[in-house]
């Protein structure tokens, strides 16, 4: 089983250990994209219109520009400390056997394409969602490179969002965790949608599992792990949809 985890844009505000070194990173098949990406993004940065053209919102503008700037002199750390959002808030990677997160876990990235957990780089800003001059959009260019680049084993656990999916189609058998709220309405059942909690259940799911030590190989197999940590869940198709109810 492989777990793919999108990234956070909350972070750590620096590293503690020496700066990036390409070369040491996993997938070293994305070393050539990941120049091109940093030289694109180290440019872009220069540019007047680089808070529109990155994206990045009012007030957090002066400290994304200064990181990028600074990414081959920048102190890195590993990504399993970077990355401070709430999915991994409630991954808990400290809890966890670092051994077998380290080789079930796959973080996306816009800037580095895919990260093992224990994969050293520096803070930095940039979602798969840029357009980046003039590599174009993102998702669009790391496709190839990670076609190459990534061929696991076993069953996908897919928990990433969508621009972070469409860098890299799982090839089966691989299994995209949904997560739906239902509340019943004059005896009718509906589901919606949730974002935030969304994030929350897909990185407690995947902590679960990790801490578990599951390994299904199979989506059906995926469903009895899920089901016998207390998720409610089903299977759709290629979906494993997880209901939430309080």
């Amino acid at each position: 089983m492989h777990i793919l985890l999108p990234p956070s844009e909350k972070k750590a505000t620096e590293g503690d250990g020496p700066p990036l070194d390409l070369a040491s990173l996993s997938f070293p098949e994305l070393t050539a994209a990941r120049k091109r990406v940093i030289t694109a993004l180290t440019r872009a940065c220069r540019r007047r219109d680089a808070p529109e053209a990155l994206g990045l919102p009012a007030g957090q503008v002066d400290e994304a520009l200064a990181r990028n700037k600074a990414l081959n002199e920048a102190p890195a750390l590993p990504a399993a400390r970077l990355y401070t959002g709430v999915l991994y808030d409630n991954l808990d990677l400290p809890s966890l056997d670092p051994e077998a997160a380290a080789e079930r876990v796959v973080v996306f990235s816009g800037l580095w394409g895919a990260l093992r957990l224990t994969d050293r780089v520096p803070p930095y800003r940039l979602s798969m969602s840029v357009s980046l001059p003039p590599l174009g959009r993102l998702g669009t260019f790391w496709k190839p490179a990670m076609t190459k680049a990534l061929r696991p084993s076993g069953l996908i656990v897919d928990m990433r969002s969508g621009p972070y999916a469409a860098a890299w189609k799982a090839p089966q058998p691989a299994v995209a965790v949904r997560v739906f709220r239902e509340t019943v309405t004059d005896g009718v059942p509906k589901r919606t949608v949730v974002s935030h909690m969304a994030k929350a259940t897909r990185g407690a799911i995947a902590h679960d599992l990790l801490e578990a030590g599951a390994d299904p190989a199979t989506p059906e197999e995926l469903l009895k792990a899920v089901a016998g940590l207390g998720y409610t869940a089903e299977l759709n198709g290629t979906d494993l949809d997880v209901i939430l109810t309080s």
